[in-house]
Formats: structure tokens, C-alpha cells, sequence
């Protein structure tokens, strides 16, 4: 089973520290090149900031970089890194431009400012899972309702749509390793009255972590 986990969207974050402005950015990327791209993008739309540290992860190739640009070694590109390997998160590319406000951080401030930054930024990206999925029509009145969205949680599923009429129809998205599982439970706890419908195999992004965005 193929599974992976990918930014769901842009994002722009930004996080001020003893004066000093850390924007951060994140985008989804499916190459070194695309990657490299963004980068470049940031630097010339922030050409007046004093660094603007990134890391990368896409599958293809398995690359994998970062760079401090400027910021001592070890302070800024690796832990921003350590942020996405920790969340195992891949195909993304990751930028923060800092502007610096005149204080010196030290190098645990810096680990720290930097870190946040991309935490923060990848929040707000949200997360996605990419995989196979069996899609599925559920038929159901009124009453079962809820208990079904309760067992499309269960199964690790999400619900694409949802359609209103004498009785509710429930068009859903549930792993491909669950699927016999989640048709066989709801057969047996409706006593036989709802009969689960396969409509077909997807291999797509869902999100799984809705995004998140910091009140400042």
C-alpha cells in the first residue's frame, strides 16, 4: 500500500521575534526543480531581506535539502527540515525570510525562531494524505445518519458529499484496506438495511489535517 503525506495547499505565516520578522512560506511540489523554483521566487520578491532559509522534500529521486543562507550553520535550513521529517511530510518546499530587527537571537533563538516558523507555516498549509480509496454510496434514512458518518470516521474514511431527499445518500472515500470492513459493519448493525455500493478506485490527495492558523 502506497501512503503518503503532502502540504494541502500555500501558505504564508508570520512570526516576529526580538524585532525580527520570520515570514514563512510553504507550497506543495512534485520536483528538486519545482522546489527550487519557489526559492528563487521568494528570494527576488524578499530581495531586501537578510536571509531567507529553505528545505525541501519531494519523492521524486528522494531529494532532500536545506540551506541556512547566511544564519549559522546548523541554526536555520536543518531544523526547519527536522519540522517536515518529523510530520513525515513530502513533495513540499519550504521558505522563511527573515528580517532582522537589530537583536541578536544567539543559536538557540534562532533554532527556535526557525523551527516555529516552519511549524507555523505548515499548519497552515494543512495536511493531505495521498493513497487509494474505494469510493462508495451509502443509502440511509434519517435515523441511521449519523451513526454511518460516525463509521466512516471509524474506518479512517472522509465524506465527499452528501445528498438530501426522502432518505439521505452519503457519497464517501474509504481506504482500500477497510472497505470490505466498513460494508460488512454497516450491513451488520442495520440489521441488514443499509447495503453499501463500491462506485470505484481513486488514487488521490484528501486532507486529513484541516489548516490551522495562529492568532497573533
Amino acid at each position: 500500500m502506497t501512503e503518503y503525506y503532502i502540504p494541502t495547499g500555500h501558505s504564508q505565516t508570520e512570526l516576529v521575534e526580538k524585532r525580527s520578522r520570520f515570514i514563512g512560506q510553504v507550497w506543495q511540489v512534485t520536483s528538486e526543480e519545482e522546489a527550487r523554483a519557489r526559492i528563487e521566487e521568494t528570494r527576488k520578491q524578499h530581495y531586501d531581506a537578510r536571509h531567507n532559509c529553505w528545505c525541501f522534500r519531494v519523492r521524486e529521486g528522494g531529494a532532500e535539502r536545506y540551506s541556512d543562507d547566511g544564519e549559522p550553520q546548523g541554526t536555520a535550513g536543518q531544523p526547519m527540515l527536522n519540522v517536515f521529517q518529523r510530520e513525515q511530510i513530502t513533495d513540499a518546499v519550504c521558505v522563511v525570510t527573515r528580517y532582522f530587527g537589530g537583536i541578536l537571537l544567539g543559536a538557540g533563538g534562532l533554532v527556535r525562531a526557525y523551527t516555529q516558523s516552519a511549524k507555523d507555516a505548515l499548519d497552515a498549509a494543512g495536511i493531505s494524505v495521498v493513497r487509494r480509496w474505494v469510493a462508495m454510496e451509502v443509502p440511509c434514512t434519517y435515523s441511521q445518519f449519523e451513526e454511518v458518518r460516525r463509521e466512516v470516521l471509524q474506518h479512517g474514511g472522509v465524506e465527499e458529499h452528501v445528498d438530501y431527499g426522502a432518505d439521505v445518500l452519503l457519497s464517501v472515500l474509504i481506504p482500500e484496506e477497510r472497505s470490505a470492513q466498513f460494508a460488512a459493519r454497516l450491513l451488520d448493525t442495520s440489521a441488514g438495511t443499509i447495503e453499501v455500493l463500491e462506485a470505484g478506485e481513486q488514487f488521490k490527495a484528501v486532507p486529513c489535517r484541516e489548516p490551522v492558523i495562529k492568532m497573533s
